[in-house]
């Protein structure tokens, strides 16, 4: 992908704010023509500046009450490549991320309640073939939830 110049950092705090908003609303605050926003944001998705836009589902209201973290330990490092497809496999896990530090992956996931994320952790994913111990983190909130911020030129 080419620079990202100021109107397209324009665009994109216009738009990550509101993925709804139309092109004539963001061509107007950006002083250009709808086509102009157009031709950019199309271009932006092209390149993976712009990975995805829709909705925000609530999982309490699908009756997901629980939101967890937890830290997995694998047998080796380089597991990692036959667990995640394992992961893949569980509906309930929305984020796994390869990291550094005490665990090999942090996985986020959404569970009814307490006795359904017990039965994720004792009868799916302590069971992968590798994964050596977890660590569950509850989340009791979510108190920010954000797009990184959009780095404007001095």
């Amino acid at each position: 992908m080419g620079k990202i110049d100021k109107l397209d950092k324009q665009i994109l705090e216009i738009i990550s704010q509101n993925a709804r908003i139309p092109f004539r609303d963001v061509a107007e605050q950006c002083g250009v023509s709808r086509a102009a926003i157009h031709q950019r944001v199309q271009r932006m998705i092209e390149n993976d500046v712009i990975t995805g836009s829709g909705y925000n589902v609530n999982p309490k209201v699908l009756g997901y009450a629980t939101s967890a973290y937890i830290g997995v330990k694998l047998e080796k490092g380089s597991m990692y490549k036959n667990v995640i497809p394992e992961f893949e496999k569980i509906p309930e896990v929305t984020e796994c991320h390869f990291t550094t530090g005490p665990y090999t992956l942090l996985i986020k996931l959404y569970a009814r309640d307490n006795e359904h994320l017990m039965d994720l952790l004792n009868n799916r994913i302590q069971e992968i073939p590798g994964v050596v111990a977890t660590e569950t983190m509850i989340s009791l909130s979510q108190s920010i939830k954000r797009e990184v911020p959009i780095i404007k030129e001095a």
